[in-house]
């Protein structure tokens, strides 16, 4: 009797952690999860809209206005001409509130969308979301939707330079002239 218990213990264990939304960590070559947030430029950007057309890079940052976060945009905006040769759309995401974001695009002077997540239901999607925030990963996503990889040791001061070169590993090719 007590191995059946054991067993209905078990599998009440597993229902109970698949009831809560714990899934498997993201892996290269998974689907990207899809997601519809609102940006720093006052658009809404869904993965989905993409598929077919470019490749995508997602880098989650934790908070606005924070000097590791503040490095890692002002990183990406100084080299946004470089990144923008690429057949590629890039954007940063947090679960900043969007007014956050707009505030914080504009003192970096990002020239590139910052997207805002702040229910943190798209960074729970990714396995990004920690005690109220993203940790700090970049997703690269194929024009089919495709994690090609992901980056779980970015660099701020760097971020640029390293995304530039992942970009040339994972030959995405660069925009017709």
């Amino acid at each position: 009797m007590s191995l059946v218990r054991f067993f209905l213990a078990c599998a009440l264990s597993v229902l109970a952690l698949l009831s809560t939304g714990v899934r498997a960590e993201l892996a290269v070559g998974d689907l990207a999860p899809d997601f519809v947030l609102q940006a720093s430029d006052g658009r809404e950007y869904r993965l989905q809209d993409f598929r077919d057309k470019q490749a995508v890079v997602l880098a989650w940052f934790p908070r606005a206005f924070t000097s590791g976060c503040t490095v890692e945009c002002k990183s990406l905006a100084e080299n946004g001409a470089e990144i923008r040769k690429y057949d590629v759309s890039y954007f940063m995401a947090s679960t900043d509130p969007l007014e956050e974001n707009v505030a914080f695009a504009e003192e970096t002077g990002a020239d590139f969308p910052l997207l805002s997540d702040p229910d943190g239901s798209v960074a729970k999607a990714y396995g990004v979301y920690t005690r109220g925030f993203a940790r700090r990963y970049t997703f690269y996503i194929d024009a089919q939707g495709l994690i090609t990889h992901i980056d779980k040791a970015v660099k701020p001061s760097t971020s640029a330079e390293d995304m530039l070169a992942q970009l040339q590993r994972l030959e995405v090719p660069l925009k017709s002239p």
